[in-house]
């Protein structure tokens, strides 16, 4: 028999997809029957309690005389509103990444000698083993920065002398080195890229053990090392929103099942990316960027309601874009009148595009803010409301500081690397059982068939 090529779809392979589809099709009535909770959620969108964290808190709804009424988001870590964690270090003219990192991780919020410290502890972490850049990231560039990413994470493994050591003082020196490393491993890891496969100059520049998380992300990205105050403020900002989300969101699920086994750090940290990866999940700021590219492509003029109206309607009925019937960015699976973090972005995310002379792009962002809930509502038969999420605006944010699509994903992962490491150190901290849902079997019991009577 001839080798086949592994990237071809043969007709065998179809024929035997076509089996897949058919043996692995599911009676949807039965969902019904049995109450399962697809997705881990009720009809409503309330996820299945499945677990307890001190971590973060998220509210989208209040008891109002008995009842549970919606109302605008909250997002609290450790206790303190999202919203007075940022206003903290804003009004004093200070990054955040560092001081929110400390509290998610120690649950406190640290004095200043406690923040110089811990500054000064990742930026000693801030540094790749001895031809890492060479033996791993350079030598095998890919297409998609996550799956680099989790290489090297996985990679990382091999350079440490415990890696397999699961007590709380090895794990915790182990997160505060992937918290360090991970904007390294997410800039270089495009620049081989950018260099290898699309041809472009390659770049290497060392983080500066002096600046912030942002500031070094900016200044290893970019040719000439320069960024201004405003730039590095809004993606130090993005990075704080975007941390942690409570325990039950996909990733740090994932972070809390995989660590739940008993397994190293560096596969937990790789399981969650690749959970992170999905569009349904970390994807999606992507999928915004490109739909406003494709809205504006096809709008006559962008200021014009009626049309911009039509266009979301036309989204809706798969009509335009990638005819997925989805407006990006619109909607989550918790919140229903606001999504906090979108709403303390959206007013620095006007600042920097003022700055970018992106006016008329902000004040399109705008528009389908406030319209699409509205075209939503009238196409749709929805159970709770819709608001525009943090997804929204980060995608803009980020081709406002001119970072590559290809690194939108990355940056969400340097945020929630943060996260993960809480909740994988809370996990082992708390539990000793493996997590191990039920799946109630619905196929019918059969009696097995001998070959020659098949």
């Amino acid at each position: 028999m001839a080798n086949v090529d592994i990237n071809e779809i043969t007709p065998e392979i179809i024929e035997y997809a076509g089996m897949c589809s058919k043996s692995g099709a599911i009676n949807p009535e039965l969902y019904g029957k049995y109450d399962v909770k697809r997705g881990l959620r009720d009809i409503n969108g309330k996820g299945v309690v499945a677990g307890l964290t001190h971590i973060s808190d998220i509210i989208s709804s209040k008891e109002v005389d008995g009842k549970s009424v919606p109302c605008d988001g909250e997002l609290y870590f450790r206790g303190i509103n999202i919203n007075d964690i940022v206003h903290g270090f804003i009004s004093e003219k200070r990054f955040g990444f560092e001081e929110v990192a400390y509290l998610l991780l120690f649950g406190d919020l640290p004095n200043s000698q406690e923040l110089k410290d811990f500054r000064d502890l990742l930026a000693s972490y801030r540094t790749l083993p001895t031809n890492f850049v060479r033996d791993v990231i350079m030598k095998a560039p890919s297409n998609d920065m996550m799956n680099t990413l989790a290489r090297s994470v996985l990679t990382l493994y091999a350079y440490d002398e415990q890696p397999d050591d699961t007590s709380i003082p090895n794990v915790l020196r182990q997160c505060l080195m992937l918290i360090s490393v991970f904007p390294m491993l997410s800039v270089y890891g495009y620049q081989a890229y950018n260099h290898y496969i699309c041809g472009d100059s390659f770049y290497i520049h060392n983080p500066d053990p002096e600046l912030s998380t942002a500031e070094n992300i900016l200044r290893m990205l970019r040719p000439n090392m320069s960024y201004t105050q405003m730039e590095a403020m809004v993606l130090d900002l993005a990075l704080v929103l975007h941390m942690d989300h409570g325990g039950g969101n996909n990733s740090t699920f994932t972070t809390h099942v995989v660590s739940s086994s008993g397994t190293d750090t560096y596969s937990t940290i790789a399981a969650a990316l690749g959970s992170l990866k999905g569009p349904k999940h970390g994807g999606a700021n992507i999928k915004v960027v490109e739909m406003f590219q494709d809205m504006k492509a096809h709008l006559n003029d962008p200021k014009d309601e009626d049309e911009v109206r039509t266009y979301l309607k036309k989204l809706l009925h798969k009509e335009a874009f990638d005819k997925k019937g989805l407006i990006y960015g619109m909607g989550h699976a918790v919140y229903s009148i606001s999504d906090p973090r979108a709403t303390i972005f959206k007013a620095f995310v006007q600042k920097l595009a003022f700055e970018k002379h992106r006016e008329a792009d902000f004040e399109l962002y705008s528009m389908i803010e406030r319209l699409a809930p509205e075209v939503i509502a009238e196409e749709r038969r929805i159970y709770k409301g819709v608001s525009a999420n943090v997804d929204f605006y980060s995608g803009f944010v980020y081709s406002m500081l001119d970072l590559p699509t290809k690194l939108f994903t990355p940056m969400f992962a340097t945020a929630r690397i943060v996260g993960w490491s809480a909740h994988r150190l809370e996990e082992l901290i708390n539990s000793d059982k493996i997590i191990r849902p039920a799946y109630k079997a619905v196929q019918e019991h059969l009696p097995y068939v001998p070959l020659k009577d098949r």
